[in-house]
């Protein structure tokens, strides 16, 4: 068995290595080069140096608001997802009636695209403030909640899944093990329970913190920047640097290359972080 598959592994394993390099990898390796060139298209870019990175963080204002506001938007989002999300888990692992249909009712929401969820709570959320005479896009503020509202409704279902999974595979003997011992419901949660769900929680805050500040769509539709620039997050700045201001590919290809660093930093120091939290059962 083991020598027919390494004998056929690559023959399979082929097709899908090659799509990987032809849809991931040169393009990767093209953007990173683009990012230091100035070009309208590719077969004319000009190698400039670091010029487009001195731009973006020095002449370019709406980067580093967009970023501070895609931090903040994170951490809140972040925080509220995956607490509402565990504490739900927690209700549907109970002897609560009627657990599949919640946890159908509360995941199907992570099923609509980003663009059409976006245009929904833009509806939602502008009947409720048309009543004092306001729109979403009045004061940032509306904005920013507007997202984090939007955003907890479209994962929180996602995440309690997965923490669902968790919860479930807890052993009941040391459980019921603690509970001989005297130990309270806050005490087992806290000493039993949280310890063993850490794998779920690594993968959930991944998820989480990625989805959050690669925000894009939800963005655009919800707020598209309004009021000014100041609810637009990395993506949509970069999205409108690239597409809607002349001779700035290079400081939007910039931006894409800063991005990627930064994010890529900061979702692998939370595994690392999370992952030495974990416990074996």
């Amino acid at each position: 068995m083991n020598k027919s598959l390494k004998k056929y592994f690559p023959i399979f394993a082929l097709p899908t290595i090659v799509a990987f390099v032809i849809s991931f990898v040169i393009p990767f390796i093209m953007g990173l080069y683009l990012s230091f060139t100035k070009f309208n298209t590719v077969t004319d870019a000009e190698w400039i140096g670091l010029k487009n990175y001195i731009t973006a963080f020095a002449n370019d204002t709406t980067f580093l608001q967009s970023l501070w506001f895609t931090v903040k938007f994170t951490v809140v989002s972040v925080i509220t997802i995956n607490v509402i999300a565990f504490i739900l888990a927690l209700l549907l692992t109970g002897t609560l009636k009627g657990t599949n249909l919640f946890r159908t009712v509360f995941f199907m929401p992570n099923l609509i695209g980003g663009i059409v969820l976006g245009y929904i709570w833009l509806s939602i959320i502008n009947s409720f403030l048309y009543n004092f005479d306001l729109t979403i896009t009045y004061d940032a503020k509306y904005g920013f909640w507007g997202l984090v509202i939007m955003m907890n409704w479209q994962l929180i279902g996602y995440m309690m899944i997965i923490y669902i999974a968790g919860i479930q595979n807890v052993p009941v003997e040391l459980i019921e093990a603690a509970k001989i011992d005297g130990a309270s419901r806050f005490q087992i949660l806290r000493k039993v329970t949280l310890p063993l769900v850490m794998p779920s929680a690594t993968i959930c805050l991944f998820l989480t913190l990625t989805n959050s500040f690669k925000l894009f769509d939800q963005n655009l539709a919800l707020t598209n920047g309004a009021p000014g620039e100041s609810t637009t997050m990395v993506a949509l700045d970069i999205y409108k640097t690239f597409y809607s201001r002349m001779g700035w590919e290079g400081v939007g290809q910039a931006k894409a290359v800063i991005f990627f660093l930064i994010v890529g930093i900061i979702a692998i120091t939370q595994v690392v972080l999370t992952r030495r939290k974990e416990v074996e059962s």
